[in-house]
């Protein structure tokens, strides 16, 4: 990992030409783009500073810091920046960081009364005047893509507790209910106010669903309390004229008919070897809906640059002539990733355009 004074980021990457979102619009459309384009869900703060050259300290406000991730996100290669808009999440109480928690710490919804009595967000109350100012810093050629305080079963995990909704959803099927309409409805209002911007390219509907076997609840529960608002959400955004993105982690076989025929989603983010590998889920997928990412983070961290190099360059040559695929992790880029290896796949793409 380069950690030292001396890094340089010119000689670390090639220099990857000016930001062209159309060419990620390709792909979303299932098109060939002109290049090799890359997607990623977020990067952390050490690689935005490295890759932006500004140094990040306590104090700076989220304007500011979000301007260090445009940099950072553009110098990299990318043709946008992803954003969650401030003002709108569903808030919990804080809670202890450790190896293993319990999936019910810091559920504050148990009943019907405190159901009644939770102060539920507001969409109206999103900051978009902060959202305007941080676009008035895109360069040309550049977008925003909007992601969400998580999604309907995320948030309703975190309100719920994972066991304690299994349990609601057999006790008491309408208080479960009301809980998913609850989130549901305000996500969707949220997104309709945030995909609207015409410097926004591309929306991320962001709600993780499974374990590596399965998914969280049967995917009959799935369809019944998760998917007609992921399907609303997928209209309002497609009413934007923008295209939807699904990032959602875990097992999707038994569900990604649902996904792209129900839902209508244009993309899915999110892959792990361990599930299916993404060169596998591009031959069963690419002809219906886009393939981001899918380098498995763990393939990264563990493998010597050489090899991500030579993985990322093969997964881009199994796409030039269909398209469809846009390169980079299968999830994101936490702190513990390897420079070396990240900086490794997104030399694949630059040293071939």
């Amino acid at each position: 990992m380069q950690t030292n004074a001396t890094f340089n980021i010119d000689t670390a990457l090639p220099a990857p030409g000016p930001p062209d979102f159309s060419q990620l619009e390709k792909v979303l459309r299932r098109e060939v783009p002109d290049r090799p384009t890359l997607f990623e869900f977020f990067l952390n703060p050490r690689l935005h500073h490295k890759l932006s050259g500004i140094p990040i300290h306590d104090g700076l406000e989220w304007l500011d810091l979000q301007v260090i991730s445009l940099k950072a996100f553009q110098r990299a290669g990318y043709d946008y920046l992803t954003v969650q808009v401030p003002g709108f999440n569903f808030d919990t109480p804080a809670t202890q960081h450790g190896a293993s928690i319990s999936q019910n710490e810091g559920a504050v919804i148990h009943d019907r009364a405190s159901f009644d009595s939770y102060a539920w967000p507001d969409p109206e109350q999103t900051h978009l005047d902060q959202l305007e100012a941080l676009a008035a810093h895109l360069p040309a050629g550049m977008r925003l893509i909007i992601h969400g305080p998580c999604g309907v079963l995320e948030n309703a995990i975190s309100l719920v507790g994972y066991q304690n909704l299994c349990l609601l959803i057999m006790d008491d099927p309408a208080l479960a209910e009301d809980v998913f309409a609850e989130i549901g409805s305000r996500l969707n209002g949220y997104y309709r106010l945030t995909a609207a911007f015409n410097f926004v390219g591309a929306v991320i509907s962001n709600d993780d669903w499974g374990f590596n076997t399965q998914t969280l609840f049967s995917p009959k529960q799935m369809r019944q309390y998760v998917f007609p608002w992921h399907t609303r959400i997928v209209e309002t955004i497609h009413a934007a004229g923008k295209p939807a993105i699904l990032h959602s982690c875990g097992y999707f076989d038994a569900v990604i008919r649902d996904v792209i025929d129900l839902m209508g989603y244009d993309a899915r983010h999110s892959y792990e070897d361990n599930i299916k590998p993404v060169e596998t889920a591009y031959e069963e997928l690419h002809r219906d809906i886009a393939v981001l990412g899918g380098l498995d983070v763990d393939f990264v961290c563990r493998s010597e640059p050489q090899a991500v190099y030579d993985r990322a360059k093969a997964m881009l040559e199994r796409s030039a002539e269909r398209g469809a695929y846009a390169l980079g992790t299968g999830n994101s880029v936490p702190e513990y990733v390897p420079d070396e290896g990240y900086f490794a796949m997104l030399r694949a793409a630059l040293d071939m355009r």
